[in-house]
């Protein structure tokens, strides 16, 4: 069984009567405060960081289906404090070993109790309903952000974009529509704020909504019957957080949110293993092959038999622990996100034989990730699920990656409403009794459960880098992977498929990645997953000096230090090998070249071999994106490293202890 619990917690609590004192929660440095009370009957909380006020006077509560109000008319009747301090050790992910130290409280009101913790970096509370309330459907959440500032910016995705395919805006709050979180704010207090949420689990996603110039309430995503959540046996919320850090680097590094979600319930882990694959994906984004076959032009047909052999080999002699092949099941022909009961998900098309590739796979020691696509038709897909997964893990296979493309789930219900959520964590236990992880495309954004469930291990809800293969615009804007580590990043790992090497698209000429290798190359280390696709066909990669850093650069990480950042404009975020002593380096900018400085002051004592992969002097995204020019050299903690970037640029670097 995995020790989860490192060190031991030290918890003390104690019961205290709702006085002035008593309502506030004071973080363990002391710096940041939450007071929560109810002055003239309305429950409300404020938040205060040395010594400002940062969050003005917010509401709490609920409005019912049927009109009744819990958070009005009310007192804090009593409040529970308490305090924790443990350490506890990670599955996979940014940091091997994460500090749970926070000051708590829970205050008693008649109808609804609110459970607060604080942190030095940031704070979560959430809403308990007492037994005594029944079930309840609620209409309406009345919790509030209202900053004490109308001058702060947002970074923000629309919600009005399908599963949060969409750039950022940055604009002021007045100009916000209705907005997803992570919601991160560039505050003109010279802070910077995160808004989200933790354990998202049968509840309603949170969105946003701004009521004035400084305060957004939270808008819950509503059932298609305009009940947005139906309270029964699950008596919590999930944690509305807050991040609050001086340096943008900081939003990064906090690891508040895991901290809000509850330990591993996976006994034996030994089976969920972070990793890089490969896959029979790049080219048909490209429209160089079809995900359906055709017994007329069965050359057209991408998955077949012969070509996953070939992705195999290349993955088991370069150091890739995985090979995703899409469009391998029947169910593809005809237009599918009409018909999508038609896909099986244990029946493959004629030129792909599933007994011999998966043997041969298990052979070379390669993992097949196994694409299911279910046009959001959970119906179908939880008919089959048992006979899938159990057919996978008879081979010896731990990896499903989920599709769900169909803005409704079973043609009723939002991917992100309570309905969406309860599917998608059903799957994820599900697969869980089979060993598999779940690589969710078109899901929830995630919100920390893979703490709890550590096979739920990535996921899209993302604008990833399938867009640069046929996108009208032309494919990703250059300032984007610069923006993602600080909103979509800040919800958990992204499953966003770079690695281009070869830019040309016959296809969709219009249509290309637009960043240079070397900006492939940082992401590795910027954009996170315990996950990581280098997506392009394995001939893009024969030969070329710059794939050594993919064969190279690890998936799961010791340590997580974001060195220098603008939010939109550059981020250099270094990583130390999980288990090892190596640190990895990646440096990325927008559309800007751009030159910076480094401090080396991340490493430990001794000298260091440095391999760097960084643009030539003439790489431009736009011109010249392959050009890379390598180089070592050995250097030091004390050293300072130059880096010059190109046009929507980049440079990755190996530090390997002398």
């Amino acid at each position: 069984m995995r020790k989860a619990i490192i060190a031991a917690a030290i918890i003390a609590i104690v019961s205290s009567c709702a006085t002035p004192a008593g309502n506030t929660v004071t973080s363990p440095d002391g710096g940041l405060k939450v007071t929560v009370d109810a002055p003239d009957g309305v429950l409300q909380y404020t938040v205060v960081k040395d010594g400002d006020t940062i969050v003005a006077p917010s509401r709490l509560g609920f409005e019912l289906m049927g009109g009744n109000v819990l958070g009005i008319h009310t007192e804090v009747l009593e409040v529970t404090h308490s305090k924790a301090d443990e350490k506890w050790e990670t599955v996979w992910g940014e940091q091997r070993i994460i500090r749970d130290r926070h000051s708590g409280a829970v205050f008693h009101t008649a109808w609804l109790d609110i459970e607060v913790r604080v942190f030095d970096d940031g704070l979560g509370f959430r809403y308990i309903f007492p037994e005594s309330l029944g079930n309840i459907a609620i209409k309406d959440e009345l919790t509030e952000f209202r900053f004490t500032r109308a001058d702060h910016t947002a970074w923000w995705l629309p919600e009005s974009v399908p599963y949060y395919e969409s750039y950022a805006d940055h604009t002021t709050f007045d100009k916000i529509d209705c907005a997803h979180t992570p919601l991160t704010i560039t505050g003109a207090d010279g802070r910077f704020y995160t808004i989200h949420e933790a354990a998202l689990l049968d509840f309603a996603k949170m969105n946003l909504v701004p009521t004035d110039a400084q305060t957004l309430k939270a808008d819950l995503v509503k059932w298609s019957d305009g009940t947005a959540v139906y309270v029964s046996d699950t008596r919590v919320t999930p944690w509305r957080t807050l991040l609050v850090t001086d340096r943008a680097g900081g939003l990064v590094e906090s690891r508040v949110m895991l901290n809000l979600n509850e330990p591993c319930k996976i006994e034996d882990t030994s089976w969920i293993k972070p990793g890089k694959y490969i896959g029979i994906w790049w080219i048909l984004h490209k429209f160089l092959y079809t995900w359906y076959y055709d017994p007329a032009t069965p050359e057209g047909h991408g998955a077949t038999t012969e070509r996953t052999m070939r992705y195999i080999d290349f993955a088991a002699d370069n150091n890739i622990q995985g090979v995703l092949v899409e469009g391998w099941n029947l169910g593809w022909n005809g237009d599918w996100t009409r018909l999508p009961a038609a896909f099986s998900f244990t029946q493959a098309y004629p030129d792909y034989d599933f007994d011999k590739i998966m043997k041969y796979a298990a052979s070379k020691g390669v993992q097949m990730i196994i694409h299911n696509e279910t046009a959001a038709d959970t119906e179908n897909y939880f008919a089959q699920i048992d006979d899938a997964y159990a057919l996978y893990q008879s081979y010896g296979m731990h990896y499903v990656k989920t599709g769900n493309v169909n803005v409704l789930m079973d043609g009723r219900e939002a991917h992100d409403g309570q309905y969406g959520v309860n599917k998608l964590h059903w799957t994820v236990e599900k697969a869980a009794q089979y060993q598999i992880c779940i690589d969710e495309h078109e899901p929830c954004i995630p919100t920390g459960v893979c703490r709890t469930w550590p096979n739920l291990m990535t996921g899209e809800a993302i604008r990833g880098q399938e867009h640069d293969a046929w996108e009208v615009d032309g494919g990703n804007k250059p300032e984007h992977q610069t923006v993602v580590p600080f909103i979509r990043g800040l919800a958990g790992p992204m499953d966003y498929t770079f690695g281009t090497f070869d830019f040309s698209n016959p296809a969709n000429p219009q249509c290309r990645t637009r960043t240079t290798v070397a900006k492939q190359l940082a992401e590795y280390v910027v954009i996170y997953s315990p996950l990581q696709m280098a997506n392009d066909d394995p001939a893009a990669y024969e030969g070329v000096k710059a794939f050594d850093f993919i064969r190279d650069v690890p998936t799961d990480w010791e340590q997580t230090k974001v060195i220098d950042a603008v939010i939109g404009d550059y981020i250099v975020t270094a990583r130390q090998e999980r288990g090892g002593s190596d640190w990895f380096l990646g440096a990325i900018t927008d559309e800007n070249a751009r030159q910076l400085s480094v401090p080396l002051s991340f490493l430990g004592k001794g000298r260091w071999l440095a391999q760097i992969y960084a643009d030539a002097p003439d790489a431009s995204y736009e011109n010249n994106p392959t050009a890379v020019e390598y180089s070592e050299r050995e250097v030091s903690s004390k050293d300072v490293l130059d880096l010059r970037l190109a046009t929507s640029g980049g440079c990755a670097i190996r530090f390997i202890k002398r």
